[in-house]
């Protein structure tokens, strides 16, 4: 790839409507085909994803998928499948979520996007740990938001972890709070 090759820019038709501090980091055309779990568009495929510095735009969609809501990102080398997370319920100090639906595209010329998919979802974390709690376990997770100051703390139980039981909701806000003390800065 030389000097000279470079990727055209986002046609103006796949331009997400963009807030007014978010910029374009890379973009790839989703075609259709074998990918399964929803390739975003009604009709099996199509469109485009979009990566800016506060989140992922990704066909199908109304509203961009903040990097802090993205459990988890996997690409195969010809296809990206992205797991978003599911607010559940929100509790004092952090947010219960689980997995939304994954949803895979086909991406036949990925570019950088793959590349700053994993580095902003990777850079949003600033803190997980996976704990046993009665009856189960789970992951407590700090993550950065583009834009906002401090942390968000989320908390995301394995399945069949009993996460109404209250033993369970009292363990877990002791181990977010030992999280959270563990994580303050010192020098303020």
């Amino acid at each position: 790839m030389g000097l000279f090759s470079r990727k055209p820019k986002l046609p103006a038709a796949d331009r997400p409507p963009l807030a007014d501090a978010e910029r374009v980091l890379a973009w790839a055309a989703a075609g259709p085909g074998e990918a399964g779990g929803g390739c975003g568009a009604d009709d099996g495929g199509g469109g485009v994803l979009v990566a800016t510095n506060l989140g992922l735009w990704l066909p199908g969609r109304d509203a961009r998928l903040g990097w802090h809501d993205v459990l988890k990102a996997v690409w195969s080398g010809r296809e990206l499948t992205v797991t978003p997370a599911e607010r559940v319920a929100e509790r004092a100090g952090y947010v219960l979520v689980a997995d939304g639906p994954a949803e895979t595209y086909l991406l036949l010329e990925p570019g950088e996007l793959p590349h700053q998919v994993r580095a902003r979802v990777t850079r949003s974390v600033a803190y997980t740990q996976h704990h046993p709690v009665p009856g189960g376990a789970g992951r407590i997770a700090a993550r950065r938001v583009p834009g906002a100051d401090g942390l968000t703390w989320t908390v995301r139980y394995d399945p069949g972890t009993p996460a109404d039981d209250e033993a369970v909701v009292a363990e877990t806000e002791r181990l977010v709070a030992a999280a959270r003390a563990a994580t303050a800065p010192t020098d303020l």
